[in-house]
């Protein structure tokens, strides 16, 4: 028998080591990190559950910041994606070091939360009345206005007490966007925008913080996700629709708005769906997306992430009504499917 030498027995050891260390580095999950939007954040904490749990090899850290926030660490990359529901400005495409794509993930309704005691949900509010209310000028829980609408109701001669968000957020975005829509006063004074500057009331952080301020402070009004508002267990408004019917926000109001989306979603996926029309539509309805730059750096991240929104828009658009969130409509979800071929790494497809 051949005696091995010591050089052989140390270079043995060392391609042993090697691989024992190769095999301890792979069953170490991939992270995937990214930041953005509370809007979708009950939503994609379902998906990165059940996703990981199916592909143990693939984890997901979600910071849910704002889409204000996901935007600028993606331009940054300090994340693998970001989250808006917001699309970003020409301006903030302008400022990335590459091209980026906007993935619709899931259509959602902003809705409006009171707290009255002795009021249940249902308080009718037309788009002027909401307007009034964020612009300072309808100020009394009583006003004759919202009395006139709702006669069976006892209000309180109480402050109205607005909450909004203080962050940069998609939802202030959908939700600025509508009141521009159909108020001409709150367009030319206000806008719309992530982040606007408010005539009147008090902040909050994340969908989260604007729940909170609501739930804890009598008289308040404010805005936030419909999935927030549900499981917070908060009063609704119904709200005036643009073919003048009072809507309560429902997954098939929401889904009604956008009946008409996949004819008119635009190669780059960037579109509002807020005072959209149909008898049943649900006013302040938005797409959602997850920004991924269209070069991938990093080819075994990307693969994962492609990977993953693959999974999104077709298995993952079934856990979505359960948590109150609209689906994508099948045509929308064939052309994310066929705009998730576009993303590469040195030039290969990941899909």
């Amino acid at each position: 028998m051949k005696r091995i030498s010591g050089t052989s027995k140390a270079l043995i050891a060392a391609v042993a080591l090697s691989l024992a260390v190769i095999s301890g580095a792979s069953a170490e999950p991939l992270m995937m990190n990214g930041a953005g939007a509370t809007f979708p954040y009950p939503l994609y904490s379902k998906w990165f559950y059940e996703y990981s749990n199916a592909n143990p090899g693939v984890k997901f850290n979600y910071q849910s910041i704002g889409s204000g926030g996901g935007i600028k660490q993606i331009t940054t990359g300090t994340v693998d994606f970001g989250a808006t529901d917001a699309p970003m400005s020409e301006e903030e495409m302008g400022k990335l070091p590459g091209a980026i794509l906007h993935i619709p993930t899931a259509i959602g309704a902003v809705v409006v939360v009171y707290n009255l005691d002795k009021v249940e949900s249902g308080l009718k509010l037309t788009p002027d009345l909401l307007a009034g209310i964020f612009l300072g000028k309808i100020t009394r829980w009583n006003d004759p206005k919202i009395a006139e609408l709702n006669k069976t109701v006892t209000l309180p001669n109480a402050d109205i007490v607005v909450a909004h968000r203080s962050d940069g957020s998609g939802t202030t975005d959908i939700f600025t966007n509508y009141l521009a829509a159909v108020n001409t006063e709150w367009r030319a004074k206000i806008g719309h925008g992530k982040s606007v500057n408010w005539p009147v009331g008090l902040g909050g952080k994340g969908n989260e913080g604007v729940a909170g301020v609501v739930k804890q402070t009598p008289g308040a009004l404010g805005y936030v996700e419909l999935a927030y508002a549900k499981q917070n267990k908060m009063k609704v408004a119904a709200l005036r629709n643009k073919e003048g019917n009072f809507v309560s926000p429902t997954l098939e109001a929401t889904s009604a708005a956008a009946a008409g989306v996949a004819k008119s979603m635009p190669d780059d996926f960037r579109v509002s769906l807020v005072d959209a029309p149909g008898k049943e539509s649900w006013p302040i309805s938005g797409l959602t997306w997850i920004l991924v730059y269209k070069d991938q750096k990093n080819e075994a991240r990307g693969k994962a992430m492609v990977q993953f929104l693959k999974w999104a828009v077709k298995d993952g658009q079934k856990m979505e009504a359960a948590l109150d969130y609209a689906a994508l409509p099948k045509a929308v979800a064939d052309k994310v499917d066929k705009a998730l071929r576009q993303i590469t790494s040195k030039g290969k497809s990941l899909y």
